[in-house]
């Protein structure tokens, strides 16, 4: 039986009305034929996407067969117990020309038992804007359900949405409920829930290549928004070279930021999860007992909980996305 290392994954490319080309001229990410490319998925127990190993003696193997295979080995006896044969997290990154619609996920609760899937909460990382990229995260005001529908139908709705300035380094976490959108200009790293469910609520009355506009979610969104107002939309931190520094820690994943100009050890032995790296910037090898893997901006590395030790080497320097399951 082959063991496990430090596993990439082929990328699943995704044209979308609002993509762009970054995904090739930033991330250095080739899509092919494809017009453009939104999204790419990175890593993915989505059913319909699952994503499969790139490289290694368990090349061309999906991630569901590996859980099915390793289970706890892979992501941890306590995630396994959990989430079984689904893998709990998607990793993509995000290219948007232009704004991506006005749009809201549902929580565990409603996502189980309108379309039997986990809900969405996610984060963002913005690894790259044009100047002025804005988004949308929540309201501007506290609000009702009445109050939401009459900006909604008397056409006001964007006066109600909370817009931020978007820059490289900033941070966006979006739990299940809130309204939100990437602006035109951004190049995101999200990291989410294993879900695919989005209620899109309004898309600027685009049309597609056919003359049809997509189709709007209204009454399904109405349930999952969650109207509150929030002090702040933007996650406050504290940038620091060669230190660990916490993003997000919500109870379905934990986000770090690590922005290293040195080589660094790392030890997960109390960790009974699988790690993520999305790299953003630079490069460096991931070291284990006997092997070396690198890793490039653009890549993803999934290490699994049996290795719970691996020195990251650098060169020129890296910045990359942890993340676990606490």
């Amino acid at each position: 039986m082959s063991t496990l290392y430090p596993l990439k994954f082929k990328t699943i490319f995704k044209d979308k009305i609002w993509g762009g080309q970054k995904i090739k001229t930033y991330l250095h990410k080739d899509f092919g034929s494809l017009p453009n490319c939104g999204e790419t998925w990175e890593i993915s127990g989505v059913k319909s996407d699952v994503s499969v190993v790139n490289g290694g003696a368990l090349d061309g193997e999906s991630l569901a067969d590996l859980l099915e295979q390793f289970k706890g080995e892979l992501v941890g006896e306590k995630v396994y117990a959990h989430f079984g044969n689904i893998f709990p997290l998607l990793v993509k990154f995000i290219d948007a020309k232009e704004d991506l619609s006005v749009q809201v996920h549902p929580n565990d609760e409603l996502a189980k038992k309108r379309h039997n899937s986990f809900g969405k909460t996610e984060m963002w990382y913005v690894i790259e804007s044009d100047p002025g990229s804005t988004l949308i995260a929540g309201f501007n005001k506290e609000l009702n359900e009445q109050e939401y529908l009459d900006k909604f139908n008397s056409g006001h709705l964007m006066d109600i949405l909370n817009k931020e300035n978007a820059n490289a380094g900033d941070v966006f976490f979006l739990p299940a409920g809130r309204v939100h959108t990437i602006g035109a200009g951004l190049l995101i790293a999200e990291i989410q829930q294993t879900s695919d469910i989005t209620y899109r609520i309004y898309d600027f009355d685009r049309v597609d290549d056919k003359g049809n506009k997509r189709e709007l979610h209204t009454e399904e969104a109405l349930a999952a928004i969650d109207y509150h107002h929030y002090p702040n939309y933007k996650t406050q931190y504290q940038p620091e070279k060669n230190k660990t520094v916490d993003l997000v820690t919500c109870p379905y994943f934990t986000t770090n930021l690590l922005d290293f100009t040195t080589d660094t050890s790392k030890d997960y032995s109390n960790l009974d999860s699988f790690v993520i790296y999305v790299c953003v910037e630079g490069s460096f090898t991931v070291k284990t007992a006997d092997a070396g893997y690198p890793v490039k901006m653009g890549d993803c590395i999934l290490l699994p909980k049996i290795m719970e030790k691996v020195d990251l080497v650098t060169t020129s320097g890296f910045k990359i996305l942890e993340s676990y399951i606490e």
